[in-house]
C-alpha cells in the first residue's frame, strides 16, 4: 500500500534539488570563466609595447655597480707631530697651486731642529779642532824626521873622519866601529819616524772621515727636519676641489695622519663591484659600459682587486670620457661587462617578454594579429635580445609580458 508523502518533506527535497542545481550551475559559469581566461584571445594596443627586429651588432653584458670618484685625489698628511692651528678652507672650496689650506702649530719640532743645528755647529768645530792638534801633531813628527836627517849627515860624517883619523894612524877600530853603530842606529831611528809619519797620516784621515760622517748625518737629519716643517705649512700641490679636511682645531695629529684630500673634479674614474660568482669573467682591459641616467659612457678595466670582501670583488675603470659633464664625485651608477660580442644578427629591444631561457615563446604581429613562436635567444644586454631563428628583419615583435597568453597560439589585437 503506497504512503503518501506529506507536504514538508516535499518541500525540502524541491529546496535541495533547487540548491544542487545553483551549485552546478555556478561551477559551470566559473569553469567558463576560467577556460575564457585562460584561452583569452584579444588584447588591446594600448596594452602591449611592440619592437620592429633589426639587423645590427650585440654585446653580452653583466650587470654590476658602480661609483664615480676623482681620477686624481691627493691625501695631505701631517709631516710631524702637532697640532691643528687653524684652519682655512672647507670642503668644496676650490684652491690653486700653493694656496694654504691649514696650519699647525710647529714650535716643539722648531725646537728639535734649533737642537739639532747647535749639534751639527759643535760637530763641525769639533772637526776643525781635530784637524788643527792633527795637523800640530803630523807638525811635530815631520820636525823630529828633519832633525834626525841631520842627525844621521853629522854621524856619517864622524864616521868618515873616524876611517880617516884611522888611516892616518891616529885612531882606532874601535872608534870607526862605533861611529858606524851610531849611525845605523839613527838611521833606524829616522825609519822609525817615517813610519809613525805614515800611521800618522792614516789615522789623521779616518778620524777626520768618521768626525765628518757624524757631521753629514747629523746634517741630512737637520735638512730632513727643515723639510718637514716646510711641509707643515699645508698648502695645496694642484689646483682643485677640497673633498675633505680636518676641521677640529686644537687637535693633535701625528706624523703621517690625513689633514686633508684636493681632488681634480676635472678628470673621474668608476670603481665597481660585483659578486665574487663573476670572478672567472673580470680581467683587465675588459670592455666595459657606465650608463648615467640615459648616457652611455664606454670605458675598460684597468685594475682587479686581489682580495675579496664579503664575496664582492672590486675594480677599476678608466673612462674613455673621463670629463663627461654629468660625473659627480660619489654618484652611484650602472656598471655593465661587455664579455662577448656578436656582429650582423637579428636583434630586437629588450623587454619584459624575454624571461632569459635560450628557447622562448615570443608573439610576432601580423596582419592585426600576434602569432605565438618558439625561437632561440642568443646574447642579451640591457638594450637588445639576440634572436637566432623564428623571426625575420622586419617583424613586430611584442616586448612587453605576455605571460597571461602563455596558452594562446594567437590573439587579436584591437
Amino acid at each position: 500500500m503506497d504512503k503518501e508523502i506529506t507536504q514538508e518533506v516535499s518541500l525540502q527535497n524541491r529546496k535541495k534539488a533547487i540548491l544542487v542545481s545553483v551549485v552546478v550551475t555556478s561551477i559551470l559559469i566559473i569553469a567558463i570563466w576560467m577556460v575564457r581566461t585562460a584561452f583569452k584571445s584579444s588584447i588591446k594596443r594600448s596594452e602591449i609595447t611592440t619592437a620592429v627586429v633589426e639587423t645590427g651588432n650585440i654585446e653580452n653584458t653583466i650587470n654590476a655597480t658602480g661609483e664615480v670618484l676623482p681620477e686624481f685625489e691627493e691625501i695631505l698628511t701631517s709631516p710631524i707631530n702637532a697640532s691643528i692651528k687653524n684652519v682655512i678652507m672647507d670642503p668644496g672650496n676650490k684652491v690653486s697651486a700653493g694656496q694654504s689650506i691649514l696650519t699647525l702649530d710647529k714650535s716643539a719640532t722648531q725646537n728639535d731642529y734649533n737642537k739639532q743645528k747647535f749639534q751639527l755647529e759643535s760637530k763641525q768645530n769639533e772637526i776643525k779642532k781635530l784637524k788643527l792638534d792633527l795637523d800640530k801633531s803630523f807638525f811635530d813628527i815631520q820636525s823630529n824626521n828633519d832633525i834626525k836627517q841631520l842627525h844621521i849627515g853629522n854621524l856619517a860624517d864622524a864616521v868618515e873622519n873616524a876611517k880617516r883619523l884611522y888611516n892616518a894612524g891616529g885612531g882606532t877600530r874601535e872608534g870607526i866601529e862605533q861611529a858606524e853603530l851610531n849611525l845605523k842606529v839613527a838611521q833606524l831611528e829616522k825609519k822609525q819616524i817615517e813610519n809613525e809619519i805614515r800611521n800618522k797620516q792614516q789615522t789623521m784621515q779616518i778620524e777626520i772621515k768618521e768626525a765628518q760622517i757624524a757631521a753629514d748625518i747629523l746634517q741630512s737629519d737637520l735638512n730632513a727636519l727643515q723639510h718637514k716643517l716646510d711641509l707643515a705649512n699645508i698648502v695645496a700641490t694642484r689646483s682643485g676641489v677640497v673633498t675633505y679636511v680636518n676641521k677640529n682645531i686644537g687637535a693633535n695629529v701625528k706624523e703621517g695622519e690625513s689633514l686633508a684630500r684636493i681632488a681634480d673634479l676635472g678628470s673621474f674614474k668608476v670603481q665597481g663591484s660585483i659578486s665574487d660568482n663573476s670572478l672567472d669573467q673580470i680581467h683587465v682591459a675588459l670592455p666595459v659600459i657606465v650608463l648615467i641616467n640615459d648616457t652611455q659612457l664606454r670605458g675598460h678595466v684597468v685594475n682587479v682587486s686581489p682580495s675579496i670582501q664579503n664575496s664582492i670583488i672590486s675594480f677599476d675603470i678608466q673612462l674613455d670620457e673621463r670629463n663627461n659633464k654629468q660625473l659627480r664625485p660619489n654618484m652611484k651608477v650602472d656598471v655593465y661587462l661587455i664579455t662577448a660580442t656578436h656582429n650582423h644578427i637579428m636583434r630586437v629591444a629588450n623587454g619584459p617578454a624575454f624571461k632569459g631561457p635560450s628557447l622562448q615563446d615570443i608573439f610576432v604581429i601580423n596582419n592585426g594579429k600576434a602569432e605565438r613562436r618558439t625561437v632561440h635567444i642568443g646574447l642579451t644586454n640591457f638594450d637588445y635580445v639576440e634572436i637566432k631563428d623564428g623571426v625575420k628583419p622586419g617583424d613586430v615583435v611584442i616586448t612587453s609580458d605576455m605571460s597571461e597568453f602563455k596558452n594562446s597560439k594567437e590573439i587579436t589585437i584591437n
